[in-house]
């Protein structure tokens, strides 16, 4: 259960990432309220996979998932560079988030 909780803690940090463009420097309410919103959402979900996974791991995995997330949203959403050594560099930044999952107990 502690991986789901981790994996939605990431999903957030994706949504506060990204969220910050929205902003604009955080001048607009809405998109402000919505971005610490998921900004708290996150570190409480990364503090309650914390009680069982080891913070080295759930650290690198949050981070990651938000890294390859906001990476994919910022292709997406805001036309950024698709290059393919970017893409495999992202792929990179993925398989070491399997690895860590595969390396770990629980």
């Amino acid at each position: 259960m502690a991986w789901v909780v981790l994996i939605f803690a990431g999903l957030f940090e994706i949504g506060w990432a990204v969220g910050l463009k929205y902003t604009e420097g955080f001048t607009r309410l809405w998109p402000t309220l919505g971005t610490v919103l998921s900004m708290i959402v996150s570190l409480w979900l990364l503090g309650v996979a914390l009680r069982t996974l080891p913070l080295g791991t759930a650290y690198a995995i949050w981070t990651g998932v938000g890294t390859v997330g906001t990476a994919l949203l910022g292709i997406a959403l805001f036309s950024e560079s698709a290059d393919p050594l970017r893409l495999a560099c992202i792929g990179l930044i993925v398989a070491g988030i399997l690895g860590l999952k595969l390396v770990t107990p629980g």
